[in-house]
Order: structure tokens, then C-alpha cells, then sequence
């Protein structure tokens, strides 16, 4: 069965904290967390074989086994790295981001058989007879660089050959990229056929560039979008008063970014509306895009960001923004 994009709802979990993203998280505190997201009624979990070498997923398998036995909310995962066993990691320190007790590594792999073996070792782990998404992550120039053009290659060769007959052969409801730049989900387009794209920290208040080809292309196509990193690693939910420091696009945010930030901060303070609040919604205003995935690692967090996706946001705070050229002229925005 085809998946309904609609049916996300409006914000959805990201689970790469569970996976011990940064740090050690305490089974029990993602339990709780998940159990939190579900009582607040988010209904779309994300997930990724990299995120904890597969601790993320083996945690909401383990987790939702109980909380949702039916199997009736939505899934993502995603193929494209390989877990290689590593004997002798050393299992307390950050490896690519995490702080795992999972014995593996990841390798990126896009072809036929990786996509496959990774697919049946994700609805393991997840406890799922099928999986509702599946993306294929970080395919494009901005994480391989000069190799792109011979990883994408190995995809079309082989990786989007499997999405396809998993997808059409119903094993899953719908396929996409989850990338961190748009550019390669418009390559991916002119050579295939994708029902949703999950584009992490490039539809967001400092990033509207997907507006010129992107989401018009998306919007001919039919293609929904979810938006992942909406607060840019961190920056637009801390904002920038504080004593720092402040983090964009996963590293320390250059000086003309603190500056904007600094700027839209001021925007929001003036019509009494939290930074963070302003950038859940605003992507939420474009019509290809059906749902907001924040990182969520405590259940704080996770009524934090309910509260804020729902915080009234006054018209003139977009007006506003737009007259300072803080925000694109063109960009829909909620009303």
C-alpha cells in the first residue's frame, strides 16, 4: 500500500539522539522519551542504521514492540551505509557522532545488494514486517565531495533499482533521499521516481535557497518534503543572547550567521514569540512539506517542541522579518 505523505502529521521525532548521538542516553531515558512523543501524539519516528551503528533502531524496536504493537505508526529508516564489525572499538568514546555500544562502523554503500541486506537488517531490528519510508541517506556532493559522481553512479546502478522493486513490490510505502543539500534530490529527479525527500537544514529561517529549483520542482512532481534540522544544529533554538557557544550546520557558527540570527532573534522578542517557535513553523508554511523532524533526546524536549510547533506566531512577525530582508519576499509563510 502506498503511503499518504499527509498522514506524518505535522511534527514528527527524529531519533539520532536515542542512538546516543554525542553522548551515552540510559535505555530508560529513551523509553521515556519515545513514550512521551507517542502521549503527545506525534505518529512519525525517523530513524537510520548509522545513527548508534543500529542502537537507534534496536531501541524503538524494542520500544514500540510494546507502546505500538499494531505496527500503526509511520516509520523511516535508511540505506546507503553499511554496518561493518569493528572487535576492537573502543566502545566509550564519540565514533562518527556516537557513543555506542553497538560493535560496528558504518561504510557507505549504494548498491543493489547493500540496499537490500540493509533493508532486511533495518525491519529486524525495528521488529517490522515493513517499513513505511525508506530514504537513502547522505548521497551527494556535500558528504562525498569529488566522489560524488561515481557514489551516485553506484546508485543508480544498483540502490535505486532496490528501492523500486521494494517499493512496488509493497515491501515499502514510499522512497526518497535524506540528504543535507537539495541539489542532489534535483539530480535524483531528473533520472527517477521519488514519492518524499527529507531535506535536513536547508528549508529553514537562514536557508530558503530551495525555493529558486527545489520545491517548485518538487511541488511539478508531486513530491512532499520533511524537514529535518530545522534549528541548523542548534542555533535557532538556543538563539543567540546567551554565552554560547552556538553551532551551525554541525560546527561553530561563522560571525555573519551569529549576526542574522541576532537579527531575527530580535524579530521574534519584539512580538514576544520564541526563536525556536518561528523555526518549526515556518517551513510547515510551504505546500510540498508535510512535516518538521526535531532531534528530541528527553521527554522536556519533546513537550518543549509540541508546545512550540503550536505557539500562536502573529502575522506581522513574518511581515516584519521580510521588511528587514531576513526572509526571502517569496517565501509562504503560516497565517
Amino acid at each position: 500500500m502506498a503511503l499518504d505523505p499527509s498522514s506524518l502529521g505535522a511534527l514528527g521525532f527524529g531519533a539520532a539522539p536515542i542512538g546516543n548521538l554525542y553522548r551515552a542516553m540510559p535505555e530508560e531515558d529513551a523509553e521515556a522519551t519515545i513514550r512521551s512523543a507517542l502521549e503527545a501524539g506525534i505518529r512519525y519516528l525517523d530513524t537510520a542504521p548509522h545513527y548508534g551503528f543500529g542502537l537507534s533502531e534496536k531501541r524503538l524496536g524494542r520500544i514500540l514492540s510494546a507502546l505500538d504493537p499494531e505496527g500503526k505508526l509511520i516509520l523511516s529508516t535508511k540505506v546507503g551505509r553499511r554496518l561493518d564489525p569493528v572487535p576492537d572499538a573502543d566502545l566509550t568514546r564519540v565514533r562518527q557522532g556516537f557513543v555506542t555500544p553497538e560493535p560496528f562502523e558504518s561504510r557507505f554503500d549504494y548498491s543493489y545488494d547493500a540496499v537490500m541486506r540493509s533493508y532486511e537488517a533495518s525491519r529486524q531490528r525495528l521488529g517490522r514486517e515493513r517499513i513505511d519510508i525508506l530514504y537513502v541517506h547522505d548521497i551527494g556532493r556535500y558528504v562525498h565531495g569529488d566522489r560524488h559522481a561515481e557514489t551516485f553512479r553506484q546508485f543508480m546502478a544498483g540502490g535505486y533499482r532496490a528501492l523500486r522493486e521494494l517499493r512496488d513490490g509493497g515491501a515499502v510505502g514510499a522512497i526518497g533521499l535524506g540528504v543535507n543539500e537539495w541539489e542532489v534530490c534535483v539530480e535524483a529527479l531528473a533520472h527517477g521516481d521519488y514519492d518524499l525527500m527529507l531535506l535536513a537544514g536547508r528549508y529553514t529561517l537562514l536557508d530558503q535557497s530551495s525555493l529558486d529549483v527545489f520545491l517548485p520542482l518538487c511541488a511539478q512532481r508531486g513530491v512532499s518534503i520533511v524537514i529535518g534540522g530545522p534549528y541548523n544544529s542548534g542555533i535557532l533554538a538556543t538563539g543567540v543572547k546567551g554565552p554560547g557557544p552556538v553551532n551551525y550546520q554541525y560546527q561553530p557558527a561563522p560571525p555573519d550567521i551569529v549576526a542574522r540570527v541576532a537579527a531575527i532573534e530580535a524579530v521574534c522578542d519584539a512580538h514576544g514569540v520564541p526563536l525556536a517557535a518561528a523555526a518549526l513553523q515556518f517551513p510547515l508554511a510551504h505546500g510540498q512539506v508535510v512535516s518538521v523532524i526535531p532531534g528530541m533526546d528527553s521527554p522536556r524536549q519533546v513537550e518543549r517542541a509540541v508546545s512550540l510547533v503550536r505557539h500562536p506566531i502573529p502575522t506581522a512577525l513574518w511581515a516584519d522579518l521580510k521588511h528587514q530582508g531576513l526572509l526571502r519576499a517569496d517565501a509562504p509563510v503560516p497565517v
